[in-house]
């Protein structure tokens, strides 16, 4: 049986793929890509989340004000958001967040606390998760999530790169972890340290596409066609993004680079999630099988709130093979121990 994935956060109705979306949606379904769950960012483009969610039935649709945006929303912003649930009771939450990194910090600090505690509460009243964005704000968001929670129905912290320290008190909440290619430039003992820290069934597996490019080689990663940022000979021949083989054989020096070498602007396909489970298993220091199954399943329960479309495919969970069910994770010498029967 082939690996499955779900995508737990991306950006498909991002404008510089949008027009993409088709093919990049097919070739990552035709990988082992189950679901995705495709996050809104600003009032403006709800609608195109919205249209997604119904032309596509593995997108998960979900309706949130990025931290970036929040200067520009409008006065009736909060109003507007509650109609797209009401009229899209499939929707969960998301992205919402507090950011206080270089492009955060740009952005008044107690408005973006403001609209994220609205947004919050309102996915705690529906009953809905919420995918949380967080830069350099953990001690903020903790405290945030610590006054109105707990949140039964699950917080997603997506490409999550906090302390382990804070691992215990977010997992009280009702939180779950997502990674996404943003965890491999981080120290290797540190992320290591932090993913062993998090209960096996709260680990998700993200694309962030078409953020997030995984620092992996070149021959290993799906490629969005005719990405403007790269030279035209990678699409030569015909080859695209159809195929991990999208690189020019005939030119070496292409095969062996990394994407550390290419412009930081390339865009990641979603099925390159591929290559974020082949390091999270790597850190955890479980086979890629197991943590897919451990992933997707985790993925399928947290998306299937009242309303889901995942809510009729939940018994999926129970039918993977290798791990029909995983028992709480025990901690020996840090070590995780996943038990299967």
């Amino acid at each position: 049986m082939a690996m499955k994935l779900f995508d737990a956060h991306c950006h498909l109705q991002d404008p510089k793929i949008l027009n993409k979306a088709p093919k990049l949606i097919s070739t990552a379904l035709d990988s082992g890509v189950l679901n995705f769950a495709v996050n809104g960012v600003h009032e403006k483009d709800w609608n195109l989340v919205k249209e997604m969610g119904e032309k596509y039935s593995s997108v998960i649709p979900c309706f949130g004000i990025h931290p970036w945006y929040v200067a520009q929303r409008s006065p009736n912003w909060f109003s507007t958001l509650k109609e797209f649930f009401e009229i899209t009771p499939s929707a969960a939450v998301g992205e919402i967040g507090l950011d206080k990194g270089s492009k955060g910090r740009e952005i008044d600090f107690n408005a973006q606390i403001e609209v994220f505690r609205q947004q919050l509460e309102l996915a705690k009243e529906l009953k809905k998760p919420a995918s949380v964005h967080c830069v350099r704000a953990f001690g903020d968001l903790l405290q945030i999530v610590k006054d109105i929670g707990p949140f039964p129905d699950g917080l997603l912290l997506h490409s999550y790169l906090g302390s382990a320290e804070m691992v215990p008190e977010f997992v009280k909440s009702g939180a779950y972890f997502s990674f996404s290619g943003y965890i491999m430039p981080m120290k290797v003992q540190k992320a290591k340290k932090m993913l062993k820290t998090i209960p096996l069934e709260r680990i998700l597996l993200e694309s962030d596409a078409p953020d997030a490019l995984p620092n992996s080689e070149l021959s290993s990663l799906f490629l969005v066609d005719e990405d403007p940022s790269l030279p035209q000979e990678f699409f030569a021949q015909g080859r695209n993004s159809a195929s991990n083989a999208s690189i020019p054989s005939d030119n070496p020096s292409l095969t062996s680079k990394d994407v550390s070498s290419l412009p930081k602007d390339m865009l990641n396909h979603p099925a390159n999630i591929h290559n974020v489970l082949d390091y999270v298993a790597n850190l955890l220091e479980i086979s890629k099988e197991e943590l897919a199954e451990i992933s997707c399943r985790n993925a399928l329960q947290l998306f299937s709130y009242q309303d889901s479309t995942m809510k009729a495919l939940a018994g999926i969970a129970e039918s993977f093979p290798s791990v029909k069910k995983a028992q709480k994770t025990q901690n020996l010498g840090s070590q995780h121990i996943l038990k299967v029967i």
